[in-house]
């Protein structure tokens, strides 16, 4: 059985939803949700990374094992990297980063991408895809797509759609190809996130925001797993609290 670390990056600050980690969802704060998802994963250790005291005593109220971290950081994946750093966790650890807006993914997603590293071991980064049918256009930008080598290691992600028929190019016909949808939860080995706050930012990762970006930048494989169930939506919004409200209901009905 695969051992790895979940951490759950949790900040109090978002321009669209300020607090949202502490949002009420079922009953429960939105990160106690993702919490209890981590931990039916069968991580060794779960841990909420937060920057925010309100979120850290919201989760010890209910049981979690809570980091304070630094303010500063600009992702999850810094605020990782400093969870690495002050647990001096082994470089050869796997860490998986699970959102704290990520209420609904499902334990068996957490798991996989902690495995696609045992299984590919000269990969430093993992991913989820979900496989997609149907009419892809550029309105699309906040769904991130990617496009695999024949092995399943990422080539690019991208807000565009991807991959696009050349006899489409130049008009705005819908395309409806196969396609996939990236799931944004990630495993690391923890010596990659130890290095990864010293890595430039690329051009491609500022065009795109998306930090997946730095790490092919600068030659870092991902190997990517396909699933064939949702991580559900994520949430940037009250209205996407709303949607997750409706699902967990249907769920239990």
């Amino acid at each position: 059985m695969t051992e790895f670390l979940t951490v759950i990056p949790a900040r109090y600050q978002s321009s669209r939803f300020p607090g949202k980690p502490l949002a009420v969802l079922a009953g429960k704060p939105m990160v106690q949700h993702v919490w209890e998802k981590a931990r039916a994963s069968g991580a060794s250790r779960v841990l909420v990374a937060t920057d925010d005291d309100r979120i850290r005593a919201a989760c010890e109220s209910f049981g979690a094992d809570v980091m304070r971290t630094a303010a500063h950081h600009r992702s999850g994946t810094d605020r990782l990297a400093e969870v690495v750093e002050r647990l001096a966790l082994p470089d050869s650890t796997i860490v998986v980063n699970l959102q704290g807006d990520e209420p609904l993914m499902p334990p068996g997603h957490i798991r996989r991408v902690a495995d696609l590293l045992v299984e590919h071991n000269d990969a430093e980064m993992s991913t989820l895809l979900l496989p997609m049918q149907g009419p892809v256009t550029n309105s699309s930008a906040n769904t991130v797509k990617a496009v695999t080598d024949r092995r399943g290691y990422a080539l690019y992600f991208s807000r565009a759609p991807i991959p696009w028929p050349r006899e489409l190019a130049g008009t705005d016909k819908p395309a409806t190809p196969s396609w996939h949808r990236h799931l944004g939860i990630y495993g690391y080995r923890a010596g990659f996130l130890r290095r990864y706050p010293d890595l430039a930012v690329s051009e491609l990762e500022r065009l795109e925001s998306l930090e997946q970006l730095r790490a092919l930048d600068h030659g870092i494989r991902i190997i990517t797993g396909t699933v064939a169930q949702d991580g559900g939506p994520g949430i940037d919004t009250p209205e996407d609290l709303h949607r997750a409200q409706v699902l967990l209901t249907t769920a239990d009905t």
